[in-house]
């Protein structure tokens, strides 16, 4: 089969003007509760797109941690090169893909790193060796593999069960100021709504065309 043949037809739901919620954060939750239930394979794992200040894009997949109406969370390495580039240009997006549903979710906005205490309550809340992880990989970063595992077994060692923090890890926060939520239909035409922050700081719903 080529690859231009593979297709597949979303025929499993709509989204329609009168079922959205009234904020993206409400209606976000609805779909996230919702992929719950349905048991989707990692459902808070994200895209994140960040970019240079000249404008060149990259992109990976990390995991939600958190929401509200402040917004998404998601937890770094600082000097990472996602951390290079949020310091550069603090503004991101998420996309969620959750095929299962035939459902995605697209978030713009701006990043903001979460309180140290945020931080700090979420990195110990961490299997033991998640956390010394955090100490263990200068991420993004050239490194052998004997390198890798000699800083893990000494800084295993060295912290004990009970590491702080490292000063160079911790929580983002993206505040969107756009959300789209797409639904596949039959035929490509997909359902697109779209929230958008107003002059008066109010949340608008707009349809797409797919």
């Amino acid at each position: 089969m080529s690859v231009a043949d593979i297709r597949q037809s979303y025929e499993k739901n709509v989204l329609l003007e009168a079922s959205l919620a009234s904020t993206p954060f409400d209606q976000f939750a609805l779909w996230f509760d919702e992929a719950l239930k349905a048991k989707v394979v990692e459902p808070n794992a994200m895209t994140l797109a960040t970019s240079t200040l000249s404008g060149r894009p990259s992109a990976r997949t990390v995991l939600l941690k958190g929401f509200d109406e402040r917004g998404f969370v998601f937890f770094t390495n600082y000097e990472s090169r996602k951390g290079e580039e949020l310091a550069q240009n603090p503004c991101a997006s998420l996309l969620f893909f959750w095929p299962a549903l035939e459902r995605q979710v697209r978030l713009e906005g701006s990043i903001e790193k979460i309180s140290a205490q945020d931080s700090d309550e979420y990195y110990n809340s961490r299997p033991l060796g998640s956390r010394i992880g955090a100490w263990v990989s200068p991420q993004s970063r050239p490194i052998s593999l004997q390198e890798l595992e000699a800083r893990t077994q000494a800084l295993t060692e060295s912290l004990g069960a009970h590491p702080a923090r490292p000063p160079h890890w911790g929580g983002y926060r993206l505040r969107p100021d756009y959300a789209e939520f797409w639904q596949g239909r039959p035929s490509r035409l997909h359902d697109r709504l779209v929230f958008q922050l107003n002059d008066q700081n109010q949340w608008v719903s707009t349809r797409l065309a797919p």
